[in-house]
């Protein structure tokens, strides 16, 4: 007698790995580090999630600047992000070529003992998150980690030797995720996550930026909500 096991509410995360990636980094690297020198020029004038003064928020505007590297990643996010949705829905590219995105952007540098508070992204379906460099914490495994919540809270009212070691996707607790230089995460903007206390050696930096994306198809109303929601 054999059983059947379905994946049950599953969360889907896509990571991809930009090729070549060095020089487009480096750039970014010198440009938000100089941003970041001008002060309250470029930060964010309403920050809400919860962090400390070792964290720097821009302004929610970063793919509209001009910066030619900004330009080249901002590409490089929403291209990755259509193909996630078209797998994920099955759309045809006809489909997705009537998908019309608006988004929002920022970039965070995060020096020793930054971190980010838990949160998600109201407002938006999908959000990302790429990877500029990550520097001088090799040694400190809980450093700097993106973290993502897991949402069924309620798996861990008990837990023996028959559950403690479920294979993904049916693990319990959270995932913890070093990024490295060039890797874009992309996930659901529900999804609770957040990004452990930065602890480099010596005076290592943690550059990332993040973005939240959110769709309107030609010809379509706005979904109906499942019944009961």
């Amino acid at each position: 007698m054999t059983s059947t096991i379905i994946t049950a509410f599953a969360v889907p995360i896509a990571t991809i790995e930009m090729a070549d990636c060095d020089t487009l980094n480096a750039e970014l690297r010198r440009f938000f580090v100089e941003c970041q020198s001008y002060g309250d020029k470029y930060a964010n004038p309403d920050p809400f999630t919860h962090r400390n003064a070792s964290l720097f928020e821009s302004q929610f505007t970063l793919f509209d600047w001009r910066q030619p590297s900004v330009a080249r990643l901002r590409d490089f996010c929403v291209s990755n992000l259509y193909q996630v949705i078209r797998e994920l829905n099955g759309y045809d590219l006809q489909t997705l070529q009537r998908l019309h995105i608006a988004y929002e952007s920022w970039f965070h540098v995060t020096r020793r003992g930054g971190y980010f508070g838990v949160h998600n992204h109201p407002m938006h379906s999908w959000s990302g998150v790429y990877c500029v460099c990550q520097e001088g914490d090799e040694g400190n495994e809980d450093s700097g980690k993106l973290t993502f919540i897991n949402p069924f809270a309620s798996n861990t009212m008990f837990v023996d030797m028959a559950s403690h070691k479920l294979k993904p996707p049916y693990q319990i607790g959270s995932i913890p995720t070093r990024l490295k230089p060039g890797q874009l995460v992309i996930f659901p903007s529900w999804l609770l996550h957040e990004v452990t206390p930065f602890e480099p050696e010596g005076d290592g930096l943690r550059i990332t930026v993040a973005f939240n994306a959110r769709f309107r198809m030609d010809g379509v109303e706005r979904p109906t909500p499942p019944s009961g929601v």
